[in-house]
């Protein structure tokens, strides 16, 4: 079994989310990607033969807690130290006493090194050779990029390991098991609203120790066999509760409204229910998803550069995340709002899917066909064909569509943005 990383404390004295700490594997919750059942980290974890790993995670996700767990799997001396006030110094002494504790044929060393990414070249180059001869077993945690903090001499020793934020549900199992499990918790028969509690697990956004610590002094304000309420959480988080729902009708109400504040042009209105959905914690890469439709289905060719914005604030968002990713939403989202509104292009693909479901689709004519040999060729496909670059104005005055009775024309530009240069282009072909 490891060594405790709170030795010095009494569990009663330690804060919730310490307290529930798991100590197996079945107990953990989430990082499914890695440590489910059967998956190649999870079997090496518990054969005991990790090695060297970096734990890369946003805060309260689990980061801590993993790395008891392999030295738990390990059967290793637990050696927590910080990289923040840590040096080649403290490193020299763990290690003179994991060399120690190998001679005298005792259990190996796991150096814990919280906030890795704070030790220097120097300092992480004082690793390689420990890590190499095996006097130590190091697991790193930060919340930095590992690929851009650390040194490739580094990396190539130690593997990394990418965690996930905590989704909803996880939070909300770990908070229902603090009540059930815990012993201060449940011997005070503390219960939590269901308001209370959906607001704790928004708020939290996948950082399990602030929803657990905020539980923990919410029920500090209420008598035994009370209720933690939603008052009660607010006050802890200092947050009032936002009615949102991701799952009902707020969260639809709300998208609804913010994308009819963007058609209708009002910059205002569509900022404002953007910060109502991200104050409550909603998943910006679905306002994006919403608002790419949107710059395709009612600006359009209004405004090109729209559909163009949108989708790259698709991709700005998933990789620098929140919440520096309210900047690219508010631009996004105003520019939109701005633009010049055409839903043209939506209308004529739908009349052309209406043609094409519900009349006869006359032959491709023979000019627009593929003659890929010259047995096709001599069977007319190809024979006619006009190539426009080689006519003036890179146009030629032909006909396209097949010879059938249709509902065109399917694209009329309107007289708004870009499209009204496309109107003007169509008419001095006409």
């Amino acid at each position: 079994m490891a060594d405790s990383l709170f030795e010095t404390a009494e569990p009663a004295d330690l804060p919730l989310a310490s307290r529930m700490r798991p100590t197996t594997l079945e107990d953990y919750v989430g990082q499914e990607h890695l440590l489910a059942p059967g998956s190649p980290t999870r079997a090496a974890i518990e054969s005991g033969k990790l090695g060297s790993v970096v734990l890369w995670a946003p805060p309260g996700c689990g980061k801590t807690t993993l790395a008891t767990l392999i030295a738990h799997y390990r059967d290793a001396v637990v050696e927590a130290k910080s990289a923040v006030t840590a040096g080649v110094a403290d490193v020299r002494k763990v290690a003179e006493a994991a060399r120690e504790r190998l001679r005298s044929g005792g259990r190996p060393t796991l150096l814990l090194l919280d906030e890795i990414h704070h030790f220097n070249k120097s300092q992480q180059d004082s690793l390689l050779g420990l890590l190499e001869d095996g006097t130590l077993q190091l697991v790193g945690c930060t919340t930095e990029n590992p690929f851009f903090v650390l040194n490739p001499a580094l990396l190539s020793r130690a593997r990394v390991l990418p965690l996930k934020p905590l989704s909803d549900d996880d939070v909300r199992t770990l908070v229902r098991r603090a009540l059930e499990r815990d012993e201060a918790l449940h011997l005070r028969g503390i219960r939590l609203d269901p308001d209370a509690e959906g607001h704790l697990i928004r708020t939290a956004n996948g950082d399990a120790r602030l929803a657990l610590n905020a539980l923990e002094t919410a029920s500090m304000m209420v008598q035994d066999s009370g209720t933690v309420t939603l008052q009660g959480i607010e006050e802890v988080l200092q947050r009032p509760a936002i009615r949102y729902d991701r799952q009902g009708d707020y969260h639809y109400d709300t998208i609804s409204a913010f994308i009819k504040s963007v058609r209708g042009s009002d910059a205002d209105a569509a900022l404002h229910y953007l910060a109502r959905m991200l104050e409550a914690g909603e998943d910006p890469r679905f306002i994006v998803r919403r608002l790419i439709i949107l710059a395709s289905e009612d600006i359009g060719n209004a405004d090109p550069q729209s559909l163009v914005l949108a989708s790259a604030a698709l991709q700005a968002v998933e990789r620098i995340g929140m919440p520096e990713g309210r900047i690219v939403l508010g631009q996004v989202t105003t520019y939109l709002a701005e633009a010049p509104k055409s839903n043209r292009a939506y209308l004529a693909i739908d009349k052309a899917l209406a043609d094409v479901k519900s009349r006869p689709l006359a032959p491709i004519p023979m000019h627009l066909r593929n003659a890929p040999v010259k047995a096709m060729a001599e069977l007319g496909h190809g024979e006619g064909y006009v190539y426009p670059h080689d006519q003036p104005g890179a146009w030629a005055d032909v006909r396209y569509l097949p010879d059938a009775e249709l509902s065109t024309p399917y694209y009329e530009p309107s007289e708004f943005g870009y499209e009204a240069r496309i109107r003007e282009r169509r008419e001095r072909r006409r």
